[in-house]
Formats: C-alpha cells, structure tokens, sequence
C-alpha cells in the first residue's frame, strides 16, 4: 500500500531529509475523563476513508528552516484490473514543495477489495508494481491499545516483476487521543531488503472519532544518520 509517508520521503529526496530536520509539534490532548472515554473504534470505516475515498489534505513541516509541503488528493478510480484479478482502485496524488516552489510530483494507485478490505499492492508514476500480502484481517471494531500487522508488500522495479527492489511490513495500531478520539497509526518499516535504509521509517496517524471520520493527521519519517542515531520530523496536516 502507497502511504503517505513513503509518497513524502521520495519527494524530498534524501539530501533534504538529511540536512536537518526541524519537525512541527504535536501532542496527545490528555484532557480525559474515564467515565466518558470512547475506547472502541472502527478501524476498517477509517482506513476506507483514508484510503479509498475522495478527500484531499496538506501536511506541512520545517526542514533545515525551510517549508516544506505536501499536497495530497485522493480520488476512488472503480473498477480496475490488477495483477489478473478485478479490484478497486484509488489515486493518491501528491505534490511536494519547498518554500511553495514544486519539487517534485507523482501519482499512484492502490488497490483494494471490499467486503472485507483487502489491499493488493500498488503501481505507481516511477513505473514500481507492488504486491501486497495481507496476512491478518482489518477488525471492523478495535479497542485502544490494540494493534497487529497489517500487509507485507514486495516491491517491483516494473510490472514484469523480474526485479525486486524493496520489502517492506506495514501495522496498525489504535491509540487513546481525547474522550471521544483516537490515534489511528500506520507503521512502515524501512526496506527489509537492506542491511540500512537511508529512506528510513515512516509513521502516520490519523485522528478519527467513533464514526471513523478522519479528523486530523501527521507524518513522522525517521531517518538514520552516520552516526548511528536517526532524526526524524514530522509533518501536520493544515
């Protein structure tokens, strides 16, 4: 599945994700009330949403004191046929800028059945053909503080899938916001294919209410540096 955050960390290009990243903010409201606490949560509705239907968002962040940008539209494509089977399909643009000059652009397409959702991999503008392994089943409801892998996704350097080029393990898990929200998050994990992954991690979360409803996100990506640590920054949608 093509998240967000690897539609990001490509746009940037390694050399200004290693410059220095200055991340935005963000929090947990801890402004709780445990005789009114929402603790259950319906995570196949969010991630539909998320994923598959028609929205748009921008997340912002600070990079070595600059702006930076990306711009991102969702649009449900139906039908389509991918890797010899009839699927749903849904286009994730992005636009990424910096100090709003376009530094990059790209689209590309995840696919997915309903009824339950199961996503399939993804193509993409680069020419890449993913195929994704869903080994467990998305839970219709989830309570906080649950949480389980989610696919693993095997990347190609074309449709001919003669050369792979990445392996990567995607999870979820549900965390406690306010009363009535919670932290929806999508853990991916650097190539599997690589003793050290200069693209790094990515993280990103999605605030969602007892309905599923897609409140607010942010992005974390998560680079390693030279010398053994990582940096990371995170972007806020606006």
């Amino acid at each position: 599945m093509k998240t967000l955050g690897m539609c990001i960390v490509a746009g940037l290009g390694l050399s200004a994700c290693a410059t220095g990243m200055g991340g935005m903010a963000t929090g947990t409201n801890q402004n709780n009330n445990s005789a009114n606490v929402v603790t259950q949560y319906p995570v196949e509705t969010a991630l539909l949403n998320i994923y598959t239907k028609q929205r748009s968002e921008k997340l912002v962040a600070t990079v070595g004191g600059q702006s930076v940008a990306a711009d991102i539209q969702i649009t449900p494509k139906g039908s389509m046929r991918f890797n010899n089977k009839m699927v749903q399909g849904a286009e994730v643009s992005t636009i990424n800028t910096v100090n709003q000059q376009i530094t990059d652009q790209s689209v590309a397409i995840n696919y997915f059945t309903l009824d339950p959702l199961v996503f399939h991999g993804f193509t993409d503008s680069t020419g890449e053909y993913s195929i994704a392994k869903q080994t467990t089943s998305i839970p219709k409801i989830a309570t906080v503080g649950d949480s389980n892998q989610l696919i693993t996704e095997n990347v190609y350097a074309d449709s001919s899938m003669r050369q792979k080029t990445a392996t990567y393990k995607q999870d979820w898990s549900l965390t406690q916001d306010t009363n009535n929200t919670a932290w929806l998050c999508i853990e991916t994990s650097g190539n599997l294919l690589l003793t050290s992954d200069a693209a790094g991690t990515s993280s990103e979360c999605y605030k969602i209410n007892a309905k599923g409803d897609v409140l607010s996100s942010k992005v974390t990506l998560t680079q390693p540096n030279k010398s053994g640590t990582s940096t990371s920054m995170t972007f806020i949608s606006q």
